[in-house]
């Protein structure tokens, strides 16, 4: 096959302060004074209509500091990061059910698991680490379940794929758990003991046959028996999902109807049996764990809880209101009405990971204000009218990362940052200075362990200790113990007192795709990652792979005949907010009237300009994974035409 020509952008690394003299013009080089003078100057005047975009790469430390200083300097919680661009309706899901935002198990207890049911998880591509402890599960005995759109390339470890319409996910859940309860598999000794509403939530799935949810899902009925037997009859199950769910208009919904199953049969609070959203970036979970999201301060301690607020007031010296922040969509939202005249991005790229990304860059341009603090110039920081060089987390600084089963672990500095590149937490105490808060921090470690004395989930977790332990799962109380790998083991407990605040189903209804397929847009866009590149591509692009073609729009055999296209050949691909040309790929793990695309070549095909703004109104989160196109074919082809295969 011959390559397509690509020409990638290549991002620099930004090694100096820069700023704009007036809105429109070009951004030139400044010295730090300057360019700090010129942050605080313009967030200062916008200290009621402030929002702060925290960084799911820089370290825990890092969001800790970037949250106070929105709460402390700027007098608000609206502090936001791109967990609401994926997992903030698994982070709204799992604190209705259990009162706390992680997994509730560990990766080694996949190793040991009976079954492992990937929903809406292509963990191969996108969570590499991961899919090598369910291989290993995989080895040593578990049955491996996947339901997914797509028959990806996890799905082709598994010993079933179920694979449903785009957006059906609560149906085909909820034949599930109508499937269990008829047949007598559902653990009643645990429902009583540990959980709310069984009688309501049966009551809904009710209606959800086996012959109903094929009709409306696609999964043949049989199927949907299988793994409900196979779930209920397990003796440890690992449920695991990743965006496939979350990243509808009812994304916590989904979450919910998820929950649901694990509380039916008991797989949850025991090793080898629980509930596991698959978090992406390094320290998207500790960027919410430190405070970094607008309802939750650190230690996910809700804000409108008394006694929690007045505890940080004092432990800050300051005031807290109390009310929920914004989330990073209403921020947006505020931006087109006025209402937010200021932004502090830090290492964030919403110019090109937000649904409808043409409306989020005239959104930003309406701020008055934009400080965006990244290690390259992204698309965002392009906007910006004052730009801050700072460390790559991962290399450059010192601290703690939290990865999604909820495991601390330190970040140690190997090299020094090029150019004239800064601390992320020194940039933000020197902001924080100038607008009369004159915090110093000698360290990392003192970051942290300011933080641990606010968290009680945290305090056991000392730098020593985390580094003799190479790792320490939150909750951590102690200083002398390690808790089990595995959360809510009370929700076994004989005791009632010791059990604690039970577990309540989640009544949810079926409510599907809000970008409805018709006549004039016919096929269905489901987006998503591929191995090979990391998010819009910022730190992967410049990089050669083998694995890498750009981007594609992926159609199923049947469609590339259907619409006269061959492999390489270029379309035009609309839907109603947008129009991208792209050329095509043919996989037959799709099938009829559906597409996929990813979001990691924005420079050269925006998708995110044909995905919908429809969001989750509890998380928030928009529908990446259900928008209604159409496909076009072009009236001339440059390209040479390939083999219909996967690469």
């Amino acid at each position: 096959m011959k390559k397509r020509e690509r020409t990638p952008k290549t991002y620099a690394r930004i090694t100096h302060p820069l700023v704009r003299d007036q809105k429109g013009g070009p951004l030139r080089r400044a010295s730090w004074d300057e360019a700090l003078d010129r942050a605080a100057e313009g967030l200062g005047a916008a200290r009621g209509s402030f929002g702060m975009l925290s960084c799911a790469r820089a370290t825990n430390e890092m969001n800790y500091v970037a949250q106070k200083f929105t709460r402390v300097v700027m007098g608000t919680n609206n502090v936001d990061s791109c967990n609401r661009t994926c997992h903030a309706p698994s982070v709204a899901g799992l604190s209705a059910v259990f009162g706390s935002g992680g997994g509730t198990s560990s990766y080694g207890e996949v190793d040991h698991t009976d079954l492992i049911l990937m929903w809406g998880s292509n963990a191969r591509f996108a969570h590499p680490i991961f899919f090598q402890h369910v291989l290993r599960g995989i080895r040593n005995g578990a049955r491996m379940y996947a339901v997914d759109p797509r028959r990806t390339s996890t799905a082709e470890w598994a010993e079933s794929w179920l694979g449903l319409n785009v957006g059906t996910d609560i149906p085909l859940a909820h034949a599930v758990g109508r499937e269990i309860i008829h047949a007598g598999l559902h653990n009643t000794s645990f429902i009583e003991r540990a959980t709310t509403g069984f009688e309501e939530y049966a009551a809904e799935v009710e209606p959800w046959t086996l012959a109903v949810a094929e009709k409306v899902t696609g999964v043949p009925a049989e199927a949907i028996r299988d793994l409900a037997h196979a779930y209920a009859r397990a003796e440890r199950a690992q449920l695991c999902w990743t965006l496939g769910i979350t990243e509808h208009h009812n994304g916590t919904d989904n979450v919910r109807a998820l929950i649901n199953l694990s509380l039916l049969t008991g797989h949850v609070g025991r090793y080898g049996s629980g509930v596991q959203p698959l978090r992406g970036q390094n320290n998207v979970q500790g960027g919410g764990d430190m405070g970094a999201i607008p309802n939750r301060l650190p230690g996910f301690q809700d804000i409108l809880e008394p006694d929690i607020r007045t505890k940080f007031e004092s432990a800050w010296n300051t005031v807290i209101q109390p009310e929920y922040g914004m989330t990073l969509t209403q921020m947006f939202e505020a931006m087109e009405t006025g209402d937010l005249k200021a932004v502090y991005c830090i290492g964030e790229n919403p110019a090109q990971s937000e649904a409808d990304s043409e409306q989020a860059v005239e959104r930003m341009k309406n701020l008055d204000c934009l400080v965006v603090q990244d290690i390259f110039l992204t698309a965002t920081a392009e906007l910006a009218d004052v730009v801050l060089p700072a460390t790559a987390a991962w290399a450059e600084t010192d601290g703690t990362t939290t990865n999604s089963e909820r495991r601390v672990q330190r970040v140690r500095k190997a090299v020094e940052p090029p150019g004239e590149a800064r601390e992320d937490i020194d940039i933000i105490c020197d902001l924080a200075g100038r607008l009369g808060h004159p915090w110093k921090y000698a360290d990392a470690e003192s970051v942290w362990n300011e933080l641990r004395s606010v968290s009680p989930d945290h305090y056991g977790m000392t730098y020593e200790r985390l580094a003799e332990h190479q790792g320490i799962q939150w909750p951590c109380p102690d200083t002398d113990k390690i808790e089990p790998t595995y959360l809510h083991g009370r929700l076994w407990d004989e005791d009632p007192a010791r059990r604690g605040r039970l577990a309540p189903f989640g009544i949810v209804k079926h409510d599907p795709p809000v970008d409805l397929t018709d006549d004039q847009y016919p096929i269905r866009l489901t987006t998503g990652r591929r191995l090979d590149s990391y998010n819009t591509g910022v730190q992967t692009g410049s990089f050669a792979s083998p694995l890498r073609r750009g981007e594609y729009v992926e159609l199923c055999p049947e469609d590339a005949e259907r619409y006269g296209v061959s492999v390489g050949e270029e379309v035009r691909i609309s839907s109603r907010r947008g129009t991208v040309q792209a050329p095509v790929w043919v996989d037959p793990g799709l099938r009829p009237g559906l597409a996929f695309m990813t979001m990691h070549f924005p420079d050269e095909v925006d998708t995110n300009q044909l995905t919908i703004e429809a969001n989750c109104p509890i998380a928030g989160t928009a529908e990446f994974k259900a928008s209604a196109i159409r496909i076009e074919k072009l009236p001339v082809s440059g390209l040479v035409s390939a083999p219909a295969v996967r690469s």
